[in-house]
């Protein structure tokens, strides 16, 4: 049996996003059939300062705030800049296009297709998970971090 290879795609924007834009693009990223995984990068915002002289006390951003993605709620926990994205088949790619360009009014974004995420268990993957690793939750969340990945229900 061989094992399907889904094309992966990258939303790259302008300038970071704030949390009602990135609520926003995400509903309409939802909306769209055939998007498989999704991960969300940029800087990590923490809720404690985790170094210098303050270091344990509350972390106040403004960009840190819980926002509705379908019908759930989900903390952002990164300042969000770039969005990868696998999909079912490249006949996805201008349908997400058509939904997400009204979300971008007042700056650019480009869709750039190629490989951005792990496709296949790392050794840090094997020691971290074991030898029977989940697939699908490969390359979505950073190894070194104690929080498991957000999963958002699709429509399937």
């Amino acid at each position: 049996m061989t094992e399907a290879t889904f094309p992966q795609c990258r939303i790259v924007t302008e300038r970071l996003l704030n949390p009602e834009t990135t609520e926003r693009l995400l509903n309409q990223i939802v909306s769209v059939p055939g998007v498989r995984r999704m991960v969300l990068n940029g800087p990590r915002l923490p809720a404690t300062v985790t170094y210098g002289p303050a270091k344990g006390l509350a972390n106040p951003h403004s960009m840190r705030k819980a926002i509705h993605v379908g019908d759930q709620e989900l903390d952002l926990q990164v300042h969000v800049g770039t969005i990868l994205l696998e999909i079912e088949n490249r006949d996805v790619v201008p349908a997400l296009q058509a939904a997400i360009e009204p979300v971008f009014t007042n700056f650019t974004f480009h869709i750039q297709e190629g490989r951005y995420m792990k496709t296949e268990p790392s050794l840090v993957d094997y020691c971290k998970y074991g030898p029977n690793a989940d697939k699908e939750m490969l390359g979505l969340s950073d190894s070194s971090s104690k929080s498991r990945p957000v999963i958002l229900q699709g429509t399937k």
